[in-house]
């Protein structure tokens, strides 16, 4: 059974910190926690690895997984551009639960999936995820789950759903709120078209507080229903 390391505990935490590190080395699977829910995690730059990460997860190609970054320095080599709206957005919610989807930069030789050229970035707010992720650089991560399933809000549920696909398993208590990331597309705003972020997934970081930092550069809001 691969190792849970309570990061509670300093002296587990040292060990399962080194222990997470070199599994990304060799290509094999964390899950750590991070400020919405627990991720799997693998070398973004490891077509092996992030293949590794699909299969534990269930997934195809056509669903590849976001990256997360440990600053805005990271995000600005990944993206093709970050647009000044994009600037405002992560000033305002980096670190914390807004994915942005951008041009991936072309130079960049790594294999997520099916991207169709983006890239979906995301810095945590969450101490053991920055740290690793400042030492073994930008890891492609998803929600610790089984496709179809409840992301996993402990280190145990990740664990009775992936075992041993995952060599290392950092355990920091239950998610803080449980609660997904918010996705939005911004990638118009660099490929032409109508410039306007799109909402992809609603999580974190709710419209309202979107629209207060782009006010009409986000889509509207989708129609009540019953309100029709």
């Amino acid at each position: 059974m691969s190792p849970i390391f309570d990061c509670r505990d300093e002296a587990q935490l040292l060990t399962g910190m080194r222990q997470a590190r070199q599994a990304i080395g060799r290509g094999e699977l964390v899950v750590l926690p991070t400020d919405t829910v627990y991720g799997v995690a693998a070398d973004a730059f490891s077509a092996s690895a992030v293949q590794k990460l699909l299969d534990a997860k269930g997934r195809t190609r056509q669903m590849p997984p976001p990256v997360l970054v440990a600053g805005v320095a990271t995000l600005r080599a990944l993206v093709a551009e970050v647009p000044e709206s994009v600037e405002r957005l992560v000033e305002a919610f980096w670190p914390g639960g807004l994915t942005i989807v951008l041009p991936a930069q072309p130079s960049l030789s790594w294999d997520l999936g099916e991207t169709r050229g983006t890239v979906a970035v995301r810095m945590p707010a969450h101490r053991i995820a920055l740290e690793l992720l400042e030492e073994t650089g930008p890891l492609a991560v998803s929600s610790a789950n089984l496709t179809g399933r409840a992301a996993a809000i402990s280190a145990e549920d990740a664990q009775a759903m992936l075992g041993d696909s995952v060599a290392v398993y950092l355990d920091d208590g239950l998610s803080a709120n449980g609660v997904a990331s918010t996705i939005i597309d911004a990638t118009s705003l660099v490929g032409g078209g109508d410039p306007l972020i799109r909402v992809l997934r609603d999580g974190a970081i709710t419209r309202a507080q979107l629209r207060e930092v782009l006010s009409d550069l986000l889509e509207p809001d989708p129609e009540d229903p019953s309100t029709s």
